[in-house]
């Protein structure tokens, strides 16, 4: 199964935790706490997935946790932030 590095940004007890994807631009996801963000996570990976397929586009390869970290775009968040792995959507088709 495929999974995508999700970058979790908490950022204090005061605030939302942030979630997002270097390898999904604009995939985004959040809660009012780290479960609450990581449960939701998965769900916006799913949109992310369905908007692409009805846009006739396949969903972008996942790149591992080393080859992000080899990433300078990404490795500094990498670095300050947490990470979690988050499974990509089965297609219809493969099911």
């Amino acid at each position: 199964m495929t999974h995508y590095v999700a970058i979790v940004e908490e950022a204090g007890p005061d605030t939302a935790v942030g979630v997002w994807f270097p390898d999904l631009p604009g995939c985004f996801s959040g809660g009012d706490d780290l479960d609450q963000a990581l449960h939701n996570a998965p769900e916006a990976v799913a949109l992310y997935a369905e908007a692409l397929a009805e846009d006739g586009r396949a969903m972008p390869p996942a790149r591992t946790l080393t080859e992000l970290k080899r990433d300078p775009e990404v490795a500094r968040d990498i670095a300050a932030h947490m990470v979690a792995l988050v499974p990509a959507p089965i297609p219809a088709d493969a099911a």
